[in-house]
């Protein structure tokens, strides 16, 4: 008898490439796990290399790049009735200026999201939740957004944890709307999810909302040093996007489960010996 035959399981396929960059969202965020709208949002985003930040991002991460290139964005707004769950939005206490700084990720499984290196916001008690429950690097500053007419201006003064001090003062003048989006707006903008780490673990939690209605804007003054306190090389020169939205509704889901991928165990079987013929 010929010895049995090991028939092996094909050896596992290469990792997913990233997902499609899609202008709506690609899943439902259920439960709802929290729900805000931002609002009056200032986009500034520098052009950065791939290799400057991947050491920023969480473990089972690595920079999105849209033709070879990553960015680095400074995100100014207004946050709008954070709710829990299905409760109502909470008037005084979910409602406040964050500027934040966000990086562009991509994980083992093909999500795209951001990764925020700091997120600069007016209330106590919604920063304090944020670090100490998620683990999400809040931080407690002295904040305000005004408007006059078409022109915006936002500030930040950094009051804790620090580093103390770190500021941010931008002024933009909203523009006409943009009917059609370039692909790099869209990978700029429609981000569906958010890469973090909690406990060690790593953490991604999905979003949804509406499109973005997205207006040009014309960068009137800046002034700042949160890139630098969030651990970034300022990049050289001006913005090369500056982008305006008067804002969505945000629903933030719970974390998807992924099947763990288990290659097949070898099996076994047994090739019943050919008959020979005999002269």
């Amino acid at each position: 008898m010929q010895p049995p035959t090991r028939v092996l399981a094909p050896a596992p396929g290469p990792a997913p490439g990233p997902e499609p960059i899609t202008a709506d969202p690609r899943h439902e965020a259920k439960p709802a796990l929290l729900t805000q709208s931002w609002l009056d949002l200032a986009f500034l985003h520098w052009a950065v290399d791939p290799a400057d930040v991947a050491p920023l991002l969480p473990p089972g991460t690595v920079p999105d790049t849209h033709d070879g290139v990553t960015y680095a964005g400074l995100v100014a707004f207004r946050m709008h009735r954070v709710g829990w769950f299905r409760l109502p939005g909470i008037p005084y206490l979910g409602s406040f200026p964050e500027t934040n700084v966000r990086l562009y990720s991509v994980d083992e499984h093909g999500r795209r999201g951001v990764v925020f290196r700091s997120l600069d916001a007016s209330r106590l008690i919604p920063v304090a939740i944020g670090r100490w429950a998620f683990r999400i690097p809040y931080v407690w500053s002295k904040m305000g957004v005004r408007q006059d007419g078409d022109t915006l201006t936002y500030t930040s003064h950094r009051r804790w944890p620090g580093p103390r001090g770190a500021r941010s003062a931008l002024s933009v003048r909203v523009g006409e709307r943009i009917e059609h989006p370039t692909d790099l707006e869209h990978f700029l903008t429609a981000r569906w999810g958010m890469h973090s780490s909690c406990f060690g673990r790593p953490l991604y939690l999905p979003n949804t909302h509406p499109r973005w209605p997205l207006h040009r804007a014309e960068l009137l003054s800046y002034e700042e040093d949160l890139l630098a306190a969030a651990g970034l090389t300022r990049p050289p020169g001006d913005p090369v996007s500056v982008l305006y939205s008067p804002g969505v509704p945000v629903r933030f889901g719970s974390p998807p489960r992924i099947p763990a991928q288990r290659p097949a165990p070898a099996r076994e079987s047994s090739a019943a010996p050919a008959e020979r013929s005999e002269p």
